[in-house]
């Protein structure tokens, strides 16, 4: 089961890129897209990785974690940024990589003895995220005048090794102390929050302009009934 949920969310990238390669979407939709799975993003990186900690772990310690991981995405999106440029499709390619490793270690780490639901609402919100993002980079790095074939094959890459974040969460974590497991669960959703201040909401404004705020607002309501009906 873990390996199937892997493969599923990981594979979203490269059905999005091949999506941003050949497919044909207006410009302003995918900006709604990509607005909508942020907002559910948010509430799985809030309500499965950093509330749980609140509730079991050091509030100060929890709360540093977030912190510490939020400029750790912070400081290496900069650098990556200014290596690459802030609009290339390869810069999102390295962005939405930074993003992920954080992001499907958290999930591999979620999977450990976690409810379904709950794991149905972050699995799920990252896969929405995935999508649009891996779109929108794959038909950028086109435009850039990269070959589609070399394009495809950077997203599997980039995919195999979200893949292998996540497994790695999942299976070498597995013994890890609960309270540590917390702890890496808060760096995770520290540095997601981070993605999405710098990357997702931004580029789905430039996309959607003020549409991207109910875009995000029905994201974070579907989200949080999903959540309920866990309760």
């Amino acid at each position: 089961m873990t390996v199937l949920i892997v493969s599923i969310v990981s594979g979203a990238l490269i059905i999005g890129a091949l999506w941003g390669i050949y497919g044909r979407l207006p410009e302003h939709l995918e900006g709604f897209l990509v607005a909508l799975a942020g907002g559910a993003l948010l509430v799985s990186a809030l309500l499965e990785l950093i509330d749980p900690a609140l509730q079991e772990a050091s509030i100060p310690i929890a709360l540093t974690m977030v912190f510490v991981g939020a400029i750790t995405f912070t400081v290496l999106d900069y650098l990556v940024k200014k290596k690459w440029g802030g609009n290339g499709g390869g810069g999102l390619l390295a962005a939405i990589t930074l993003d992920g490793i954080p992001e499907n270690l958290a999930l591999g780490v979620a999977l450990i003895g976690a409810e379904p639901l709950a794991v149905a609402a972050l699995s799920g919100s990252i896969l929405l995220s995935n999508l649009p993002e891996a779109a929108g980079g794959a038909k950028e790095m086109v435009h850039d005048n990269h070959s589609k074939k070399k394009v495809l094959l950077l997203w599997c890459a980039t995919a195999v090794l979200l893949s292998a974040a996540a497994l790695v969460g999942n299976f070498l974590l597995t013994d890890v102390s609960e309270e540590y497991l917390n702890y890496i669960k808060c760096f995770a959703g520290g540095a997601v929050v981070a993605s999405l201040a710098l990357e997702v909401f931004p580029q789905s404004f430039q996309k959607d302009k003020y549409w991207t705020g109910l875009a995000v607002t029905i994201g974070l309501v579907l989200a949080l009934y999903l959540n309920t009906l866990g309760n």
